[in-house]
């Protein structure tokens, strides 16, 4: 019977560690310019990448955060791929899986984001 159970907790935790959960994302900046990407929360970690134009230049932006934090507004640093880094400011809806923020960059620009249901619209 022990060993049943141990191999219950085994199979469970090996199927915890492999479990993700990603999510759409749209970054839409007050120009018009529109990013597309996921976020990802998993055992691991979360994480999070877009893609598109922002000032008008292609741009690749991504970064990490505590995918355990059940806080409703959190806050993770994030780096493009020109250079440019920040923070972005999520409030997360009761779901926990949808919502929305501001993306806020060291050289100035802002821009507003979704994510969950709403970004797969975009």
């Amino acid at each position: 019977m022990k060993l049943t159970g141990f191999v219950f907790v085994a199979a469970s935790a090996m199927s915890l560690a492999s479990c993700a959960m990603t999510v759409p994302v749209a970054v839409i900046s007050g120009k018009g310019d529109v990013m597309r990407g996921t976020s990802t929360a998993s055992m691991s970690g979360g994480s999070f990448q877009v893609s598109g134009k922002l000032k008008g230049k292609k741009t690749d932006c991504s970064g990490t955060y505590d995918a355990f934090d059940t806080s409703v507004t959190i806050s993770m640093p994030v780096r493009c791929s020109d250079g440019r880094k920040g923070f972005v400011i999520a409030t997360r809806q009761a779901n926990g899986i949808d919502g929305s923020g501001r993306v806020r960059l060291t050289d100035g620009t802002e821009a507003d984001f979704v994510f969950g249901r709403a970004a797969a619209d975009f």
